[in-house]
């Protein structure tokens, strides 16, 4: 095994009631030293309001690069508190690996437990509505720096502090930032569509996203993820 970097912090988080006239979001998540049990639908102690589209097994831990948040700091200097280690909602924080370092199919040993990158993010308009800007969900998604979610492979306790290894690359032709680009790429070859979509390791929503991608005739409508309407 290699070892990449090490987890700053983990949060979790339970659902609250934030916004008036919409649903609770526990998207507000609280830094916890650990150690904690890792298991197959994440970890202990993290809950999600909403089922259907958050949490799961191929949802089972957010991990988002806290590299990117002086970026984000650059674009809204007066919202610079916001762009903080846990502030778009994430389970693991680390500095020194992004989206461009990993590959879908990556299987990363985190503390004790065995996980596996799946899918990137898909953000909502719940991470406007929770950082205060209009657009972030908008432009998180067209930047690409969305972080990545695993599924777990192995369950076993995590702590901030412990080491993130890669112990198995299947897909080194995959990197997490191309199948991030092409997921929302209006304009996807379908040939490129289809090779994701035949990747053993990808979740199942993407899957069907990109299957979807496939035909040339396909336009997807992300208007009301995106804005909450």
């Amino acid at each position: 095994m290699t070892i990449l970097t090490s987890i700053t912090a983990l949060y979790t988080g339970r659902p609250q009631a934030r916004w008036e006239g919409k649903p609770p979001s526990a998207i507000g998540k609280t830094p916890v030293a650990g150690p904690l049990m890792l298991g197959f639908e994440g970890l202990e102690g993290d809950e999600q309001a909403d089922r259907t589209v958050h949490g799961g097994p191929e949802k089972a831990l957010h991990h988002y690069p806290a590299d990117h948040y002086a970026a984000w700091a650059e674009v809204w200097p007066e919202h610079a508190a916001t762009f903080v280690a846990g502030g778009f909602g994430e389970n693991v924080s680390t500095t020194g690996v992004t989206e461009a370092d990993l590959c879908l199919g990556d299987r990363l040993r985190l503390g004790e437990a065995l996980v596996e990158i799946c899918q990137g993010r898909q953000p909502c308009w719940k991470l406007s509505a929770h950082t205060g800007i209009g657009e972030m969900a908008v432009r998180l998604q067209k930047s690409g720096r969305t972080g990545w979610y695993y599924r777990v492979i192995e369950p076993g306790r995590v702590a901030a502090g412990d080491a993130v290894a890669l112990a198995e690359r299947r897909h080194p032709d995959w990197p997490l930032s191309r199948i991030i680009a092409a997921r929302f790429d209006p304009r996807l070859d379908p040939a490129t569509a289809a090779a994701i979509a035949a990747l053993p390791e990808l979740s199942q929503s993407w899957r069907k996203s990109f299957l979807k991608k496939t035909d040339p005739a396909f336009a997807e409508d992300t208007s009301a993820r995106l804005s909450g309407t």
